[in-house]
């Protein structure tokens, strides 16, 4: 118990002492997971916004698709990404195996789908109402899309938050496609794995209350979107 305790004041010490390493892997951190809620963010609310306006074949399918996608097993991701971009790989020309870009191609793919769901949701029920208003106006998709993607901005910035959320505890395809290269690609996630088998506790337990503060921030946020959303709907 005095060695959990030694390792919390640590923890703090590094923390309050603004620590090089620790704040360079939260930035790295943030880097990573931001950069890839942005791409994944231009990627799947417009796709949630086609599948709400749109009526094609297999549209069904295709959502229960987006949907299962939501369940890909990272490690899976991880493995597909690290194949793609290693040096026998149809992508290994490009080196980015074991960088950052390999690390946000790999979140992407891991969080673009929930974005999207949660946004085809949103726009589903939007649509509804504003279906006979838009037909009516004579716009065309593209005019459609747009109109109901603003007007959904609240609801489709809490898709892009639950997407950080999810993006920024994640690990499994982060060590395998970023290797945890300390200065490289060391994150928050693998930094607390690695740290915790050396046995620093303090560093690892640092790093696990940054963490822990970034999803309580992130859900914060998410829960007080909600309340205004609801809000304006009355």
């Amino acid at each position: 118990m005095s060695d959990l305790w030694f390792g919390v004041l640590n923890a703090f010490r590094l923390i309050l002492s603004f620590d090089a390493d620790l704040y360079e892997i939260i930035l790295r951190s943030l880097h990573v997971t931001v950069t890839a809620v942005i791409v994944a963010s231009a990627i799947g609310l417009p796709l949630g916004a086609w599948l709400a306006v749109n009526r094609f074949r297999f549209r069904r399918l295709t959502i229960a698709f987006l949907n299962a996608m939501m369940g890909l097993p990272p490690v899976v991701v991880g493995l597909i990404v690290y194949i793609l971009f290693s040096r026998s790989g149809p992508l290994g020309v490009f080196g980015l195996l074991f960088t950052p870009t390999a690390m946000i191609i790999a979140q992407v793919i891991i969080i673009m789908p929930l974005i999207a769901s949660i946004a085809h949701q949103a726009i589903r029920d939007l649509w509804a109402d504003y279906h006979d208003l838009l037909i009516s106006l004579n716009t065309t998709k593209r005019q459609r899309m747009i109109t109901l993607i603003w007007d959904a901005r609240r609801s489709l910035l809490t898709a892009s938050l639950a997407g950080f959320g999810r993006g920024i505890g994640e690990v499994g395809a982060i060590m395998i496609v970023g290797g945890n290269i300390d200065h490289v690609t060391r994150v928050l996630t693998s930094a607390i794995a690695l740290e915790t088998g050396k046995g620093d506790f303090a560093l690892a337990l640092g790093l696990g209350f940054v963490l822990i503060a970034l999803a309580i921030a992130v859900n914060i946020i998410i829960h007080r979107l909600s309340k205004t959303e609801r809000a304006g709907q009355w």
